[in-house]
């Protein structure tokens, strides 16, 4: 037997339940409930100190291989090195460290979002007391602009509406009740008898039972969510912890193999670790980190200037991989605004667009949309139930404000709206004769009305047929998503207080529809997202039939899709809900956890997702999603914190922007890695070779250092920062299993790191012929970091330079022209000959050293220019 939900209990079950009365908690059981239910405050989790998120930076296993190596060095008396290798994982540890510290602070918004004092009836008197102090049990008094302090049932009902958007995601305020439900199972948005935590109360007054506190409440729940969902490693990550493992077992097994074959040639041991340890530093891309982290860096700083700021780095690189979009619907897609779409007066259909304000009928509808009306805009603000805004919006057409025709045309007297009656209604005197103004839902409204009002004042009974005609412009207005309200009038004998009785017997003026429009730039956004082989998913706290027809209008559904909506995502396993998740476009009616269970759908299926919203609704599936994208001018605090990126205009096309950003992103991180490796794979080619050989030791530590940190990242960098083509657009997403190093960007490494490693052999046989091992050593190093300066050059994509142009990227000049700085002054200052093992060389030396260190990026640059043309 199912258990009773609150919403569909008696309300003399609940007093009973929670050992209260009309006169609120005794003394004696507010004692012993604050011993059982503690504080009403959302809990704090666990937060890591920086240093053990510094610490946490050495767990990677190419960093331990260098300070193996850095320890090494130091026993073998080579301190320069030591200090140089200690000082690089020292500065990529920082670096590190600075990008992981953020904020925990989804949990402090939503505890600022709890009411600091609430209204409260104990042993029978009324007090304020601090919202923290509220128990399950308490009566509390609520009237317009509070905030919900805690979840509730509603025992009373002034005309009490409720804004949940921050708990459901929709915008328009939920009329509360006190009867109770019976039904089984209800999503939050139509629990009409319950209010909830966060809440804001937008009209009326009314009595609630305080039913959960804190954790327990709705707010808490999400909480809950934000603290145990975890954020999952994105692609690149995967990719570089993958790679770095199949380095680091190959660079270990090629150590202990040059190690061995160092002693067996009678080396003693010391000079063989020295020797391995060369190979070590020479495979290692000591910068990579640092580089994949200056690109991303460099990447989001565009992106700000595009309006999308990123919180989490790696972020910018998934979104290159985003195969599905899961995006919320008001606020995101829609502009959160309602807006009149169409008039159904005298018999026919009238396009807003279309308006005549010369029409009498047209004219009047608008006039007592506006008499018949709560809402004002004062100095551009708005105030009241966005229903109403939308109507005195519409008047603004009559070149007259509410203030000004409600000044003419005063209320004399109201019948306020209620959700049992449906309707709303006003007396004011016109012409010199009193009417009751009434508007409220179609369905009731028409049930009332006898007459209709046509065109030149005419009023006709309302036969069948012209019911049937009126019923029909309802039942087309509902089908498209739109909401429709009733117009009618009635004349009243005098000026008297309007009765209950009074609302029957009405001429029927019109109907009125509206929408929360889409976006002017969503349909195309949505276009260009399925153009890139991204699915775009709507999820929406609305019913089935409006989300349905937006997502058709803006071209998300499609012929074939589904929907589905959250009861229905209730009753499904996980795995139902997998096998469903392809063949659904549109969510409707859904809770924060329904929206984690569709995400991690996504991600079971191996798809990257992208979560957009703005409620605090959306926050754990934010944290949850691949990518969490916050909207930042109607998102919530707690929105933004838990997301990783925020679009600064709201804009849903900023997220298509921002994917092509994330593409050529990872392209220009996929060169970087190509040049950093290449360059790597002939240092080890080199040490292997003259291993193998019985060669004099040819690089130092600090040589191989010296490349892979100071002339090598520049390049590399300057490869980051190659500009954007929109073009990416034309590809499919890649798979988040695809590796870093497929097959033709590893034969790609392998044949051009063998090329700079055959000229840079040549330059150490030259040396050598000299009879000094110093001087070859000198010659070897110097064309190695010479030559990988050029190869940044063949780096910046697949055509050749002259194809990639020059003054597209200056940056590539400038890093090759510092880095060749670098590389002479060490050659050429005494001073640096004894930390960078220096032997000067000679002006013919530096000739062969130039031309040798040119010819691999020469006939690489031939080699483009054939397969992929000038």
């Amino acid at each position: 037997m199912k258990k009773e939900k609150i919403y569909s209990k008696k309300l003399e079950v609940l007093f009973e339940e929670f050992k209260t009365t009309g006169d609120g908690l005794s003394s004696t059981e507010i004692e012993r409930l604050k011993e059982q239910y503690g504080e009403n405050k959302l809990n704090e989790g666990e937060k890591q100190t920086s240093l053990k998120i510094f610490l946490e930076q050495f767990k990677d296993f190419l960093v331990i291989i260098l300070i193996i190596a850095a320890a090494i060095s130091f026993i073998s008396g080579n301190k320069e090195s030591t200090i140089v290798i200690l000082a690089v994982i020292s500065m990529n540890a920082i670096l590190g460290t600075v990008q992981q510290i953020k904020a925990e602070k989804s949990l402090e918004s939503l505890k600022k979002m709890s009411s600091p004092k609430a209204t409260v009836m104990r042993d029978g008197e009324k007090k304020e007391i601090d919202s923290s102090e509220l128990l399950p049990g308490d009566i509390v008094y609520i009237e317009a602009g509070d905030i919900i302090p805690s979840d509730a049932r509603v025992i009373e009902s002034y005309s009490l509406m409720v804004n949940e958007s921050s708990l459901t995601g929709e915008s328009e305020s939920v009329e509360k009740v006190s009867n109770r439900m019976p039904e089984e199972d209800l999503a939050l948005g139509d629990q009409k008898n319950m209010v909830f935590s966060g809440s804001l109360v937008t009209y009326g007054r009314g009595v609630i039972l305080i039913t959960a506190i804190g954790m327990k409440t709705e707010l808490g729940k999400i909480a809950s969510l934000l603290d145990s969902t975890e954020e999952g490693m994105t692609p690149l990550q995967k990719s570089l912890e993958v790679f770095g493992k199949k380095l680091s077992l190959g660079i270990i097994i090629l150590c202990i193999v040059v190690f061995l074959m160092s002693v067996w040639r009678g080396m003693n041991i010391l000079d063989s670790l020295m020797f391995a340890v060369a190979l070590a530093v020479a495979a290692i891309p000591e910068a990579l980190g640092s580089i994949v982290t200056i690109v991303l860096a460099i990447g989001t700083q565009k992106m700000a200037k595009e309006h999308a700021i990123i919180k989490k780095l790696h972020s910018v690189e998934s979104l290159g991989c985003v195969s599905v979009i899961c995006s919320d619907k008001t606020g995101t897609l829609t502009q959160n605004k309602m807006t009149v779409k169409n008039l159904f007066v005298g018999l026919k259909n009238v396009d807003i667009n279309n308006f005549n304000c010369e029409n009498s009928l047209e004219r009047q509808i608008l006039e007592y949309s506006m008499l018949c009306n709560d809402a004002v805009i004062s100095n551009g603000e708005e105030i009241g139930d966005p229903t109403e805004v939308a109507l005195i919006k519409l008047g603004k057409r009559l070149e007259k404000s509410e203030c000004q025709l409600r000044k003419e045309v005063k209320r004399l007297k109201e019948l306020p709206f209620d959700s049992e009656r449906k309707m709303m209604s006003t007396l004011h005197k016109i012409y010199g004769k009193y009417y009751m103004i009434t508007k409220g839902a179609p369905d009731v409204i028409l049930n009332k009305s006898v007459k209709v009002l046509l065109e030149n004042d005419e009023i006709k009974d309302i036969s069948s047929h012209t019911m049937e005609k009126i019923k029909k412009a309802n039942g087309d207005y509902a089908e498209k998503g739109l909401r429709v309200l009733a117009f009618a009038i009635k004349e009243i004998n005098s000026d008297r207080e309007i009765l209950l009785e009074d609302e029957k017997d009405f001429t029927l003026i019109g109907l009125i529809s509206m929408i929360d429009p889409p976006r002017e730039e969503s349909k195309e956004a949505v276009a260009e997202c399925i153009k890139a082989g991204i699915k775009p998913v709507m999820i929406t706290g609305d019913y089935k039939v409006t989300a349905k027809a937006i997502a058709k209008e803006i071209g998300i559904y499609k012929d074939g899709d589904e929907t589905l909506n959250g009861v229905e995502i209730e009753a499904m396993t996980d795995e139902e809900l997998i096998k469903h998740v392809p063949k659904i476009s549109v969510y409707a009616r859904v809770s924060p956890e329904h929206k984690i269970r569709i995400v991690s759908a996504w991600q079971k299926l191996g798809k990257i997702c992208a979560m957009t919203g703005d409620g605090v609704n959306d926050a754990p599936a934010l944290k949850k999603a691949d990518v969490g994208i916050a909207m930042g001018i109607t998102g919530t605090e707690v929105s933004k914190d838990a997301a990783s990126m925020i679009l600064t205009d709201d804009n849903f096309s900023t997220i298509v922007k921002s994917i092509v950003t994330g593409r050529n992103l990872y392209a220009n991180i996929k060169n970087s890695i190509r040049f950093l490796l290449s360059g790597n794979t002939a240092g080890i080619f080199a040490v292997f070779y003259s291993s193998l050989m019985g060669l004099p030791v040819i690089f130092a530590p600090v040589h191989l250092l010296f490349i892979n940190l100071l002339t090598d990242s520049l390049p590399a960098i300057a490869i980051g920062m190659e500009p954007s083509h929109s073009d990416v657009l034309n590809d499919k997403p890649r798979e988040a299993t695809a590796p870093l190093l497929d097959k033709e960007l590893t034969g790609r490494i392998a044949m051009e790191g063998a090329l700079i490693a055959v000229f840079t052999m040549i330059a150490f046989y030259l040396g050598l012929s000299k009879g000094d091992a110093g001087l070859g050593s000198t010659m070897a190093f110097s064309t190695l970091c010479l030559a990988r300066l050029f190869h940044g050059f063949n780096c910046r994509g697949n055509g050749s330079v002259f194809k990639l142009g020059f003054k597209k990227n200056m940056f590539s000049i400038y890093a090759f022209l510092l880095g060749a700085i670098l590389l002479y002054a060490v050659l050429l200052v005494p001073t640096f000959y004894s930390m960078f093992a220096i032997t000067k060389p000679s002006m013919v030396n530096f000739i062969e050293i130039n031309i040798l260190a040119f010819i691999p990026t020469l006939i690489i640059q031939i080699l483009k220019a054939k397969k992929y043309g000038r």
